[in-house]
């Protein structure tokens, strides 16, 4: 097969540059003789990798002295449990933001196994069937100890470009499929957790970003490794950490920083979602059901112009290698996934297909 353009949601593309030197430095790291999957968690080599790769993440999003960052397991679902086992006392209340299918997980976790989420449904569909963010109802419960929201929502095509002001209640944000993705400030947050597997690096690894003054109130039953206080003591490694995963998230980071840093990444990514979601809406071959200014940047859903077609689609597009387009489960449809390794070529590429097919079968 000819050249592939992945768009799957994750684990997704990886820059090539990176995939490249991986390869060349899998079976001899740094002329040790053995490949960094290899190499001990302990050893001078992964001590390097460990501390540049914070340092990087810390320059890339310019991360202020008083926050930790924390390499763990367990992913973004260990995660929507990690948060209220950190930060929820045993009978606190807390809030939820859902705005689609993540941070309704979130919520779920959090209600059924910890009590005390209020549930704030913040997307509305209007009557033309059009989805978008309701911030009016982002408002906290009376002694809220936090509010939880998703930055940006991989399976509905919603992303955030506004904050909610909570005065001094921690808000934390899943961040998953858009960190690195643009500008941000963490100062905003109280807490920034995030999978790696959409922008970073393979799956494996979740980062969390804590404001140092939410460490030590986790509940006495919370497993240590999900403990950020534990995680923080002893420098992300408690426990033989997911190396290769770390050592690609470094590869990565210095990437971003050699592309020009996130607001170099953040320029290209708003070119390639506007060279989609503009063919998108100069057609009714294909619909977008989300309102302009709630469309994520690296995930855009839509849908043809009637389901029949879906199967031909994925068959087509695959021949022509565009492949990871079928959309979730819970939504179907498609989606394509653009994230920050997905070149300007490759949606260039997506909307060509996109165009002989609607021309073919319209």
């Amino acid at each position: 097969m000819g050249k592939v353009w992945n768009f799957t949601a994750g684990p997704c593309m990886l820059p090539p540059e990176v995939m490249q030197q991986a390869q060349a430095e899998f079976c001899d790291y740094a002329g040790t003789g053995i490949g960094i999957i290899e190499s001990s968690h302990r050893s001078k080599e992964f001590d390097e990798i460990a501390k540049n790769s914070e340092q990087l993440l810390r320059e890339l999003l310019k991360i202020p002295d008083n926050y930790r960052v924390l390499f763990m397991q367990s992913g973004g679902r260990g995660q929507f449990a990690a948060v209220p086992l950190n930060l929820l006392s045993e009978n606190g209340v807390c809030d939820y933001f859902v705005t689609g299918h993540w941070s309704r997980q979130a919520y779920k976790e959090c209600h059924e196994r910890f009590g005390n989420a209020v549930l704030h449904e913040c997307a509305q569909r209007n009557s033309r069937g059009i989805y978008s963010v309701d911030y009016a109802q982002m408002r906290l419960s009376p002694q809220s100890e936090y509010a939880y929201v998703c930055f940006n929502e991989t399976v509905n095509g919603l992303e955030l470009f506004e904050l909610p002001d909570l005065g001094s209640v921690p808000l934390v944000a899943d961040m998953s499929s858009n960190i690195l993705t643009r500008s941000i400030d963490v100062s905003r947050f109280g807490a920034i957790v995030f999978g790696v597997q959409k922008n970073v690096a393979p799956a494996g690894l979740v980062i969390a970003i804590v404001r140092e003054d939410l460490l030590g109130h986790s509940r006495k039953y919370c497993p240590s490794i999900l403990d950020w206080t534990v995680m923080n003591q002893y420098d992300s490694l408690f426990n033989t950490p997911c190396t290769f995963s770390w050592y690609m998230a470094y590869l990565v980071f210095k990437w971003i920083k050699n592309l020009g840093g996130v607001e170099a990444l953040e320029k290209r990514n708003i070119q390639k979602a506007r060279l989609l979601y503009e063919y998108l809406d100069s057609t009714s071959f294909y619909n977008s059901v989300i309102d302009p200014k709630d469309r994520s940047r690296v995930n855009v859903v839509f849908t043809l112009k009637n389901d029949v077609l879906n199967n031909k689609f994925l068959s087509e597009a695959k021949e022509h290698g565009l492949i990871g387009l079928k959309g979730h489960k819970v939504l179907g449809g498609m989606r394509a996934s653009i994230y920050n390794a997905m070149p300007l070529e490759g949606v260039q590429a997506l909307v060509d297909f996109m165009q002989d097919f609607a021309k073919a079968n319209g």
